[in-house]
């Protein structure tokens, strides 16, 4: 959250062959309701049900194609059988920086009701992060770095 994927992968969609698809747009799209209120109506277990469904579907019917992924997708057990999992790393101060510095500040933050409490969500962080760092197959650190470059070195180290 707010390492700049969407920003990025439409860097990468502009400078290469890939289309782009979101986990959490799926998962919104097949639920026919918003991430927020398929939390708030079914709880996290369905969310992550639909998480698991959609991960079925990516490995195979989906190829050649970046895909944008909500928090928790990491934990599909299917994971690397679905592509090259690139993890873009950012210490997490720099991300609520970068968010808070958004032109579009407000709905960002709206958007992600888990930064309302900003010390349980280090703590998120400090659990996740290192399960990430294990499972990425490229690493980016996109501390001090353009959209532009993110993109140019995640396309040099992805074959397509």
């Amino acid at each position: 959250m707010g390492v700049g994927k969407g920003s990025v992968a439409r860097e990468i969609i502009k400078k290469s062959s890939f289309i782009a698809i979101d986990t959490d747009d799926l998962i919104e799209s097949m639920a026919n309701k918003k991430i927020k209120k398929i939390f708030e109506e079914d709880g996290e277990v369905y969310f992550r049900s639909l998480e698991k469904e959609i991960s079925v579907w990516l490995e195979k019917s989906v190829k050649s194609t970046l895909i944008s992924t909500g928090g928790g997708f990491y934990k599909v057990k299917n994971l690397k059988d679905i592509g090259t999992v690139v993890f873009l790393d950012s210490p997490f101060e720099e991300i609520i920086k970068r968010i808070k510095e958004h032109p579009n500040a407000k709905a960002k933050l709206k958007k992600r009701p888990l930064l309302n409490d900003l010390k349980a969500a280090k703590e998120l962080y400090k659990q996740r992060r290192p399960e990430y760092l294990a499972l990425a197959d490229v690493v980016i650190d996109v501390t001090g770095k353009s959209v532009i470059e993110c993109a140019k070195e995640i396309l040099k180290k992805v074959k397509k």
